[in-house]
């Protein structure tokens, strides 16, 4: 048995291992990792991981994230401090999970249901989607502007403008449709979720596009898509793992 957990707190993580260890023995393998890139480099190794047990919320983003990137058929216990209505979407998914703080016996409950119910061909692969869904419509209030500090003081930037998003370190650069360049002290992980994803997608790890800006979209290499955006000279590439989810997105 081997157990992947996406959990942020290390108290948190220590108490999920502890746990764990008693239900399944000495013999099971735990990985564990506080970071959206953490997970996408873990599960990127094929590790064959039996289970993973994933917050919502990561140091640099949200799980999410970890999904979007790698593409996983390994069953998933959600550990959450959001709310039971927020989650109703797992009630009907065979998929467990379990409220902050974590409690022994609700931890026993979910690993019994995974044992009981789990095969391969069972797992939901719309779980994510119907997750999402109802994270997104949580609230409806998507960043119209932003304010960005300038030298001579704070210019505000309709989200409208906004061509491409490019992660830079601990801030991400902003480049808009008149080809100037802003940046703003956030991560790509927190930008994404700001945005209204009927209208920006997260093409590659470090990059956000905006639909209206896109101006022609040509193949490339091992089924990525080669974008040419306004005001930009240089093409931004899909990754792998996003291609295909973007084509759904563009038609959506």
């Amino acid at each position: 048995m081997r157990i992947l957990i996406l959990e942020d707190e290390i108290p948190a993580t220590k108490k999920l291992a502890h746990y764990l260890t008693i239900f399944f023995g000495e013999s099971v393998v735990l990985d564990s990792t506080r970071t959206v890139k953490g997970g996408v480099e873990l599960l990127e190794r094929n590790l064959n991981y039996n289970l993973i047990l994933s917050d919502i919320k990561l140091l640099d983003g949200n799980s999410f994230d970890v999904f979007r990137n790698v593409e996983t058929r390994v069953p998933i216990v959600f550990c959450t401090a959001y709310d039971e209505h927020l989650l109703e979407a797992f009630q009907t998914n065979g998929i467990a999970y379990i409220l902050k703080p974590y409690q022994e016996n609700e931890l026993q409950l979910a690993l019994k249901k995974f044992e009981k119910l789990f095969q391969p061909k069972m797992v939901e692969k719309d779980i994510f989607r119907q997750l999402q869904e109802v994270l997104d419509t949580r609230d409806k209030n998507y960043k119209k502007r932003f304010a960005i500090k300038k030298p001579d003081g704070i210019k505000l930037l309709n989200t409208s403008d906004i061509c491409l998003i490019q992660a830079n370190g601990d801030f991400c650069k902003i480049f808009d449709s008149n080809g100037h360049l802003h940046s703003i002290s956030k991560s790509i992980g927190a930008l994404i979720q700001e945005v209204n994803p009927k209208h920006f997608f997260k093409i590659n790890r470090s990059q956000i596009v905006g639909i209206e800006h896109i101006e022609r979209i040509e193949p490339y290499s091992k089924n990525r898509l080669a974008l040419n955006i306004k005001g930009l000279k240089e093409h931004a590439i899909t990754s792998t793992s996003a291609t295909k989810k973007f084509r759904m997105w563009l038609e959506s």
